[in-house]
């Protein structure tokens, strides 16, 4: 996909927005997409409390800092997510930071299941995998690169679980090997402090859009 259509982004959120969203679904024991099950629900309700606080501690790398100063280029991040989505509440704070840093840059929200055509447009290993970030011209709306779903470390845990599940048969177990890869993504991240979102998404912009790497 080269380019994006205005329409989509004239009715896309703001992190404000996505986040008020949430929370009026929750209240009615609801979530974003087509499944409300009571645990869609908990992964949300889960997700609420990681973005409260990331929006909170979050803090970005100084070299970051210095890079997103170097933009010029008016650009928009679009980025498909959906609330149940554990990836998506550890890096959209992050990504909003970032936004907020520089004044050519605008982060918008589209849920992943209202817009299918632009999901598999942009597959990881041919699966419908968010948080996936779209870095558009914001003037033109072409498609200048795309980051996600997630840094390579967690998505390295992703696929070793996938692997393992391919080939475990009883139910129990495969719920357990979920749950393991969910505790240690989990870990991951607060290990790590959203250095590793930070600076892997840094490196596609770079590459795309050309920015001086900072100190």
């Amino acid at each position: 996909m080269k380019k994006i259509d205005r329409e989509v982004v004239n009715h896309s959120m703001t992190y404000e927005a996505y986040r008020q969203l949430t929370d009026e679904l929750l209240a009615q024991g609801k979530t974003t997409g087509g499944n409300h099950s009571e645990v869609m629900v908990h992964y949300t309700q889960l997700n609420v409390a990681r973005m409260n606080r990331l929006d909170k501690t979050a803090r970005l790398l100084e070299n970051v800092k210095a890079q997103l100063q170097y933009i010029n280029r008016p650009m928009i991040w679009l980025t498909l997510t959906e609330a149940w989505c554990g990836d998506a509440a550890q890096a959209i704070p992050v990504l909003q930071k970032m936004a907020d840093a520089s004044d050519h840059i605008e982060l918008r929200l589209i849920l992943r299941d209202e817009h299918p055509d632009i999901m598999n447009a942009f597959l990881t290993n041919g699966g419908r995998s968010i948080p996936k970030v779209i870095l558009l011209d914001a003037r033109t709306l072409d498609v200048l690169g795309a980051w996600g779903p997630r840094p390579a470390e967690v998505q390295r845990m992703v696929m070793a679980a996938k692997a393992d599940l391919e080939v475990l048969t009883d139910k129990e177990a495969k719920t357990k090997r979920y749950q393991e890869l969910t505790a240690a993504a989990q870990k991951w991240y607060a290990r790590d402090k959203t250095r590793g979102i930070q600076e892997e998404f840094m490196a596609v912009v770079r590459e795309r859009v050309g920015v001086q790497a900072g100190t």
